[in-house]
């Protein structure tokens, strides 16, 4: 047995309240090594009377990568502190007792040792990893206000130009704004949509306004104040929630505070406000900003006219708390997305995460982090992140033919194993964005292939983003080009397309239990006819979707009742799925 591999740590994912009755106790060992786990677990302060060590709780394998298989058990009320440790049987005949202390011999005399156990001291509610129910129940779109709509060319900016007259740049503004939202709220609804995540929406020069200049204003460009709050109360009469962007890690140049530095130096009242390396505080402009050098200050990326923010000051630590709750108490919007949030440290967040409890109660925070996030997901910072790395993962399967199909499932099970199932639950998947090209573009316009993406995705664990515009065929390179303008006249729309996302959604809200909580099972996996069968499983209903992405038509025997499918011929007992075909079943 590779004992090595071997890795459990408590009060981590590998251990875990998952609701104030139920623990999760997760184990990794080395692919294909173990044959059988039991977790031995009792009352610390029994362990000699009680003997509950002889009796081993059985543990399943649920989850592989290509490294590494994971086992795991759910341990039941009453609980109120537990001593728990390993014993495992391997392929080779080994057995092994594996605990706080490393591994020993799975000998009676090692097994009475309460040192050698893992420990969970007490169980505090306080404690408990906690999110937002609704979150699970929701399907989100994202809009970039400024190609969205123009509901009011009253607010246009100079130089606006006509509605979709020309290719999205960097510069260019097409009036898009909040009235315009409002004005397809109804589209939206009959969508199935019930979350709307909008790009900033705050005071800022540039047309995507991530170069904020008052965050306690409402960009003029997209209306004020009056009809923010009416979009946010029609949204709510309608069911759906409003989640607001917010740049922390930096601010445009444009803003009062880095103006005044660039005034008065060293002497500013805001030099403390951010990262300034050498005064004065200046760059050297390149042909784009992307080619700025001898920067002084530090900013995001590599760009002079976004200046980073100094959150460890107390004064900018109050100003942004501010902001924080003053959108939650003065508009009543449900979640916040955190841009750049890697790059801003962990002590601002926890005190970002305890003004939104208190403002709001179920209120969701998530984070824009594109690597694995442990540290900002242990619940006191983010409910969830924008999982990029589990859907980079079927991008580049499905669409990009960048990974093998085992290598994307290894992938996808590595991601699920780094996080506590709530947390899971919580996170945003998406396939686009405005940060990315456009998934039509990436499907080479292969309307079958993104079709079988996002069937696949929105069976996952998670919750499904749809970015405007994807749903009527909208095309789009790289950020960008991903920004162009809705097309709203339907003879211009692809309404196959539509019907297709808006029959997804309902599947995903009417099947949302299952899709949200259930366990998470690869039936088949095969390199050699391409064909996935994946499940969720709870309570003894099974969600089964079988896709075929290889070369040929393939049949598979499947049982249950067909709730969606593409490019499949479902009869009783057996689906036949064209290339590019699936199918999703209810058992």
């Amino acid at each position: 047995m590779n004992t090595s591999a071997l890795y459990h740590r408590p009060e981590s994912e590998f251990a875990y309240l998952y609701d104030p009755e139920t623990m999760h106790v997760r184990l990794r060992t080395a692919r294909g090594d173990v044959r059988e786990m039991g977790l031995l677990y009792g009352d610390p302060y029994f362990l000699d009377k009680e003997e509950w060590f002889r009796k081993p709780l059985q543990m399943i394998k649920t989850l592989s990568t290509d490294l590494y298989d994971y086992w795991f058990v759910e341990v039941t009320a009453p609980l109120k502190r537990l001593s728990y440790a390993f014993a495992l049987k391997g392929h080779d005949g080994i057995s092994v007792f594996y605990g706080d202390h490393g591994v020993y011999p799975l000998e009676e005399d090692y097994l009475r040792m309460p040192n050698n156990y893992f420990r969970m001291p007490f169980f505090h509610e306080v404690d408990r990893y906690k999110t937002p129910e609704w979150v699970k129940k929701t399907v989100w779109y994202q809009i970039f206000p400024e190609r969205f709509a123009n509901g009011d060319p009253s607010n246009d900016p100079e130089g606006t130009l006509a509605w979709g007259s020309a290719d999205p740049s960097r510069e260019n503004f097409f009036g898009g704004d909040l009235q315009g939202v409002i004005d397809h709220l109804d589209y939206l609804e009959d969508l199935g949509i019930n979350g709307i995540y909008f790009c900033p929406i705050f005071e800022a020069s540039s047309n995507h306004k991530y170069d904020t200049i008052d965050y306690l204003k409402i960009d003029p460009a997209f209306g004020d104040a009056e009809t923010f709050k009416k979009l946010v109360e029609e949204c709510h009469k309608r069911g759906m929630k409003v989640m607001l962007d917010a740049v922390f890690n930096h601010i445009g140049d444009s803003s009062p505070q880095w103006q005044d530095v660039l005034a008065h130096g060293e002497d500013s009242q805001y030099v403390d406000w951010f990262h300034i390396n050498e005064f004065p505080a200046s760059y050297k402009r390149g042909e784009n900003f992307e080619d700025a050098y001898d920067i002084t200050y530090d900013v995001f990326a590599a760009n002079p006219h976004m200046p980073k923010l100094n959150t460890a000051n107390p004064e900018v630590q109050d100003y942004l708390l501010n902001i924080a709750r003053y959108w939650i108490e003065a508009f009543d919007i449900d979640a916040w997305r955190l841009d750049v949030a890697n790059e801003v440290d962990h002590a601002f967040w926890k005190k970002f995460r305890i003004v939104c409890d208190e403002a709001k109660k179920d209120f969701y925070i998530l984070g824009e982090i594109w690597h694995s996030s442990q540290n900002w997901l242990q619940g006191d910072e983010f409910h969830a992140v924008m999982n990029y790395a589990f859907t980079d993962a079927i991008m580049g399967y499905f669409v990009k033919n960048e990974l093998s199909l085992s290598k994307m499932v290894s992938e996808m099970n590595n991601q699920l194993m780094l996080y506590r199932n709530q947390t899971n639950q919580m996170q945003f998947n998406i396939l686009d964005s405005h940060d990315t090209p456009r998934l039509l573009t990436e499907a080479n316009e292969d309307k079958d292939v993104m079709k079988q993406a996002m069937a696949f995705t929105y069976i996952q664990p998670g919750v499904p983003c749809l970015y405007y515009g994807d749903e009527i065929g909208l095309t789009g390179g790289m950020d960008p080009d991903c920004r162009k303008c809705m097309v709203w006249e339907e003879e211009k729309q692809d309404r196959d397309l539509h019907r297709f996302v808006k029959e997804l959604n309902g599947i995903r809200k009417e099947q949302q239990k299952i899709l949200s909580e259930g366990t998470v099972y690869w039936r088949q996996v095969s390199e050699e006819s391409g064909v996935v069968i994946f499940e969720r499983m709870l309570g003894g209903e099974v969600i089964r979707g079988a896709f075929n992405t290889g070369e040929h038509t393939a049949r598979v025997e499947l049982i249950g009742e067909a709730l969606f499918s593409n490019l499949a011929d479902v009869s009783d007992g057996a689906v036949e799925l064209a290339r590019k075909g699936f199918v999703l079943m209810k058992e």
